[in-house]
């Protein structure tokens, strides 16, 4: 019996591989002549660099670039034959890059995926794809725009630093000497606009530590960044879908980059043949660290349940927590929280690898027809 293994990550606990491992162990341990077949799976967000390098055989690239707050870090991002980049935002601009009380959202730029974007059109890129998701910033992508040579002044003409704090100053802006060159694709997994209740700031703000008064602060700086690109570039990306993402990177890149954005779940289904591996599969295990009905949106585990249900194969979920909805849990033919209820979270979180094993090996008799 042929089991196709994809989850997505468990964020702060496993990557999508180590996910894909633990599952994998979890099958063979009840079910000894199984055929586990491990594709991890991302959707644009974290772990997106990591499922397309193994997938296609690519190398890895590191270099030196800011964090957030502008700390020097290693970072690396994925090179791919017929020079194709593929880049986490969060590699360089993550939350996971600065400790809870760090969080600065009015100083905390996307500067080093600008420069890791700068690394990969210096090595002659012909394409840049950029994973948008786990940000700790929401700077509307003039971060990123600064290391990729473009330049912000106030009303004096005096150059800003490129920083969410100075978004309200902002009264031009100046394109690099050099065009883009190389094509590049936002791979996204939300559908949020810029700003509004839906935006950036309102929906992921406070989640990188913006308080009632600095949402709306952000949401106010990133309207005026939007009249100004409107103005100064010719164009208004502020309601595309997916604008929101990533604190807004999504519309930096499609305003300072002219570039496209993508379903991240469906340009890494078609980069993986993921559906040509589920229909060639008897039974499909997905899962994430928690099903919820924002799973609804595009992410991962959903995107495996549809084309599983397209091809008729059974489709079970693993995560960390499964909420109380039906939407979810309609999905697939069973979902399973692997945290014990008396666990508390942060041993949950540490011992992950050996929940979701166990969990799938208690599930695994469930599985056989």
């Amino acid at each position: 019996m042929r089991f196709l293994i994809a989850p997505d990550k468990f964020k702060g606990s496993l990557t999508a591989l180590a996910a894909t491992n633990a599952m994998a162990r979890g099958v063979l341990r009840s079910c000894p002549g199984a055929v586990p077949v491990p594709m991890p799976i991302a959707d644009g967000g974290e772990g997106t660099a990591e499922a397309i390098c193994a997938a296609l055989g690519g190398e890895w690239i590191e270099v030196t670039a800011r964090d957030p707050l502008g700390r020097e870090v290693a970072a690396r991002y994925a090179w791919l034959e017929g020079n194709i980049a593929v880049i986490d935002m969060s590699e360089a601009s993550g939350l996971w890059r600065m400790a809870a009380g760090e969080r600065a959202p009015l100083r905390a730029t996307t500067f080093g995926t600008g420069q890791l974007m700068a690394d990969a059109l210096q090595r002659g890129a012909k394409q840049i794809f950029v994973g948008l998701g786990g940000s700790a910033t929401n700077d509307g992508g003039i971060g990123m725009a600064e290391a990729l040579g473009f330049v912000f002044f106030d009303s004096t003409g005096e150059r800003l630093e490129a920083k969410p704090s100075n978004f309200s100053a902002i009264a031009k802006i100046q394109g690099p000497t050099q065009r883009m060159v190389a094509e590049v694709i936002a791979l996204c997994d939300v559908q949020n606009p810029l700003t509004g209740e839906r935006g950036a700031s309102r929906v992921f703000g406070p989640q990188k530590g913006a308080d009632a008064g600095t949402v709306e602060t952000l949401d106010a700086g990133l309207a005026h960044l939007a009249e100004v690109i409107s103005r100064d570039l010719g164009c208004d990306f502020r309601n595309t879908p997916g604008a929101g993402a990533a604190g807004g990177l999504g519309f930096g890149l499609l305003s300072f980059c002219n570039a496209q954005m993508r379903s991240g779940f469906e340009t890494i289904a078609g980069i993986l043949h993921l559906e040509e591996q589920i229909a060639a599969s008897d039974i499909v295990l997905s899962g994430e660290g928690r099903l919820d009905p924002q799973t609804l949106e595009g992410k991962g585990p959903a995107g495996v349940a549809a084309l599983a249900r397209k091809h008729g194969k059974p489709v079970f979920a693993f995560a960390g927590a499964v909420a109380d909805d039906p939407r979810c849990r309609e999905l697939f033919d069973g979902a399973f929280a692997i945290t014990p209820v008396e666990m508390p979270l942060p041993e949950a979180m540490r011992n992950a690898a050996s929940l979701l094993e166990e969990s799938v090996a208690q599930a695994s008799p469930l599985f056989i027809p």
